[in-house]
């Protein structure tokens, strides 16, 4: 690690600036021209552990390594996205361990800007909102929310808005509400985009919000919609998301200032937001997250500092009782986790769930063949502790509580084109049409 040792005394510097700069409103879109993606695979437990130390390394201060996978387990695939002015070195380190890197992404930037073009068409594109033109194109979250309204107006037998927050920096937290009145009715929900790069979360989400109302009058989701609710926050993290689409693509975080020290500097000034997904008061920051502000698995201060992952566990805690179904959606890696993220201890219900997931993935699968894996989140992905799902399970007491990392597997990772919204989103919703028609047999 002797060379990530000086990188970081030459960076020092340039890592305040930088985040001095964005966070002073001085804010310039990040460029990624040159940036490569690498996969590798530890095949021997002493590269799992230095591939863990490297993670480890690389979150301490800021050298632009971004792991977009984490180092699990043996023969598991780990993307990294990696700087140009490290490309070399990093490729000499890994052939010095006997580590393969296979190259995913070889210009993040290219790919980045092929994607902003699309981005910026949408505003043509939201002309339509009754249209699945709409979902050709990555919506920002104006043009979400106008859709939202739009359908809502047109349907409102059996849809509604709620706003359940507002974020860290003043957005409203809207879900909307989906199914025909009737009294005490089980609650299914869905939230997407808690990570702000993982664009296609909110658009699946949204996609699943257009087919329940658009197709409400069809035998199967008519009969949906008059045996449960729907509560679906299409997007959980929008300063996050803004910030992704105006800013920096790869912005994982909220945008909550956050106070205390770091290397003895006052990173109030410098270092911002949260992973959301680890500020669950569930087992918080026991595993699987950072104390360090500046990481992109930063905990908090505190369980639900962010007012995000606050107002969600209000509402699920006002209708836990009838909550049969608690989805997250996520991007990348075509998984359907179960709790738990911070052990590799099994649930009570861990078979009942595994049952669930089962038929899921099948339904996953049955439209164009995409295959999705099932498990624990510490058996398939990595331990993390403060996470929804085991939130939701835990304590909440919702049974079924599932977080679906979406497509794809890696060859564009957070990058999907927009080309896949509407087969992700079909597919998605063919999975979750499948887990309702199995758990109504217990209700």
């Amino acid at each position: 690690m002797i060379w990530i040792k000086h990188i970081i005394f030459g960076l020092i510097s340039t890592i305040f600036f930088n985040n001095i700069y964005c966070n002073n409103n001085l804010k310039k879109e990040i460029a990624y021209d040159g940036y490569k993606v690498f996969r590798v695979r530890a095949e021997n437990i002493d590269q799992l552990l230095y591939l863990r130390q490297l993670s480890d390394d690389v979150q301490k201060v800021d050298l632009k390594i971004d792991f977009w996978s984490m180092p699990n387990s043996l023969n598991s695939s780990i993307d990294l996205m990696v700087p140009p002015e490290l490309g070399n070195d990093f490729q000499t380190i890994l052939a010095k361990q006997n580590i393969k890197a296979e190259t995913l992404i070889n210009d993040v930037g290219r790919m980045v800007e092929m994607q902003r073009d699309n981005v910026e068409d949408s505003l043509f594109y939201s002309r339509f909102p009754n249209d699945t033109i709409f979902f050709q194109r990555y919506q920002p979250l104006s043009n979400i929310i106008s859709f939202l309204d739009d359908l809502v107006r047109s349907n409102q037998d059996i849809s509604s808005l709620e706003t359940i927050g507002k974020s860290g920096e003043g957005r409203a937290l809207k879900i909307i509400k989906i199914g025909y009145p009737g009294q005490n009715k089980p609650i299914i929900w869905i939230d997407a985009g808690i990570h702000a790069r993982e664009w296609i979360a909110p658009a699946t989400a949204t996609y699943i919000i257009s087919k329940l109302i658009w197709e409400k009058d069809e035998d199967e989701i008519s009969q949906i919609l008059k045996t449960f609710d729907f509560h679906i926050l299409p997007s959980a993290n929008p300063d996050g998301y803004e910030y992704s689409r105006l800013f920096d693509r790869f912005w994982r975080k909220t945008r909550s200032r956050n106070s205390g020290t770091f290397l003895g500097f006052n990173n109030s000034f410098f270092c911002v937001g949260v992973d959301p997904n680890r500020n669950y008061g569930y087992q918080w920051s026991r595993t699987g997250s950072s104390g360090n502000p500046c990481s992109n698995t930063y905990h908090g201060p505190r369980p639900f500092s962010e007012p995000e992952t606050a107002s969600i566990a209000s509402h699920v805690m006002q209708n836990k009782n009838n909550i049969k179904l608690f989805l997250s959606l996520h991007s990348y890696s075509q998984l359907i986790l179960t709790p738990w993220g911070w052990t590799k201890d099994l649930p009570k219900d861990h078979s009942d769930m595994m049952k669930i997931a089962e038929i899921a993935s099948r339904a996953f699968k049955m439209r164009y063949g995409t295959e999705y894996r099932y498990g624990s989140s510490t058996a398939l992905l990595y331990s993390a502790a403060g996470g929804s799902d085991d939130w939701a399970y835990g304590a909440a007491g919702i049974k079924y509580s599932f977080t679906v990392e979406l497509r794809d597997r890696g060859t564009y990772g957070f990058l999907l084109p927009a080309r896949y919204i509407q087969p992700t989103g079909e597919e998605t919703f063919d999975a979750i049409v499948a887990m309702l028609n199995e758990i109504k047999k217990e209700i």
